[in-house]
């Protein structure tokens, strides 16, 4: 029996409406990694972060759209056995997603521009701080396997909510979408506030300056004890060390739902291609979970580096505020109270304890 050509092979494992995709998504991190190799700088991918979950959505939200073929290179297409009835319509679903990541998308792209990171010269500094503990060698392996190719791997995940309410029965907007909608925007807004605070913080903690023309939400009135602690503790800080990180977790975890809760499929599509059908029922919950892991890990080496550098005040941090979600911090509040060290880790944490952690 003759072999069978490596491409047929791949047109009969992977479902037609993810080929632009994957083959977007290996474009992109070639050009990644290549690009860190040239300049040496490995943020390459922070840079696209921004929006390519957006272009992934945006293609199965637009399906209708899309030629059958592609006039330009990497120009999205729709191969001609792509399900009919997928491609008849738009999923008013996969429009509402769309609408949401393009609103997380401006936020996110805001606060990358104004921190510099669109700058070609400026790197995420964990980065450096990689570079300095590993050989060169390992870091380049690390750059390849990890920056380059497993976080290009996250954001195709992310399109993988509008691919499943793409292929969904079409049918009209529920109760369970308005309030997924709404949740979403909460989150993205809570977001918004808690980046605006970080960077009110960090340019008075540079300039020792006040800034009254601050964002609604970041008008803090900062002081000389804040900027001396180093680190943000105040506004939405004071209720999770990262509320920015939780926040994007949460709205990631919103879009899995959306096509989840859907009417009539909480699941999957009912009518899926032979080579989807095989796959578990809990693979929709992929992406925020990969999604979840990778902030998981990248927080702890983020704090290890606060830990370093502040050790007695991160640390009293750690012991009084969650890590990620805002309601355990009382309850990390009343531990530290039954052990009689509430008032003393306050003061290190907020200076004058409760009543400044709330301003």
């Amino acid at each position: 029996m003759p072999p069978v050509p490596v491409g047929a092979l791949l047109r009969r494992t992977i479902p037609p409406t993810f080929r632009w995709p994957l083959k977007f998504c290996a474009y992109t991190t070639l050009t990644c990694y290549v690009l860190s190799v040239i300049t040496g700088n490995a943020s390459q991918v922070d840079r696209v972060w921004t929006f390519l979950p957006t272009i992934y959505t945006a293609y199965y939200a637009l399906l209708p759209l899309w030629p059958w073929s592609s006039p330009l290179p990497l120009y999205p297409y729709v191969p001609r056995d792509v399900p009919r009835r997928i491609v008849m319509d738009m999923s008013p679903r996969a429009l509402m997603m769309l609408g949401l990541q393009v609103v997380w998308m401006l936020r996110l792209s805001y606060n990358t521009w104004r921190r510099g990171l669109f700058n070609f010269h400026d790197e995420d500094y964990r980065w450096q701080i990689v570079r300095n503990k590993v050989p060169k060698w390992l870091f380049q392996i690390f750059n390849l396997t990890f920056i380059a190719i497993a976080q290009n791997i996250i954001l195709f995940l992310l399109g993988l909510p509008a691919h499943i309410a793409s292929t969904q029965p079409h049918t009209s907007l529920a109760p369970s979408d308005y309030i997924l909608g709404a949740l979403a925007l909460l989150t993205l807004l809570g977001e918004f506030i808690a980046d605006n605070q970080q960077y009110s913080f960090q340019t008075y903690k540079q300039t020792g300056f006040l800034n009254t023309d601050e964002w609604p939400g970041a008008r803090i009135r900062w002081t000389q004890e804040d900027a001396k602690r180093g680190f943000v503790t105040r506004g939405l800080w004071a209720w999770s060390r990262h509320p920015n990180f939780f926040c994007e977790q949460t709205f990631w975890v919103i879009q899995t739902l959306i096509p989840l809760l859907a009417p009539g499929d909480p699941h999957l599509p009912k009518r899926l291609p032979t080579s989807e059908s095989s796959l578990t029922p809990f693979w929709p919950l992929t992406p925020a979970l990969v999604l979840c892991m990778l902030f998981l890990s990248s927080t702890r080496f983020t704090e290890s580096i606060s830990l370093g550098k502040y050790p007695e005040a991160y640390r009293a941090y750690q012991a009084r505020v969650s890590m990620f979600v805002p309601v355990l911090t009382p309850v990390w509040g009343l531990l530290l109270k039954l052990n009689g060290n509430k008032e003393r880790v306050e003061v290190v944490v907020w200076g004058k304890g409760e009543e400044k952690k709330r301003d």
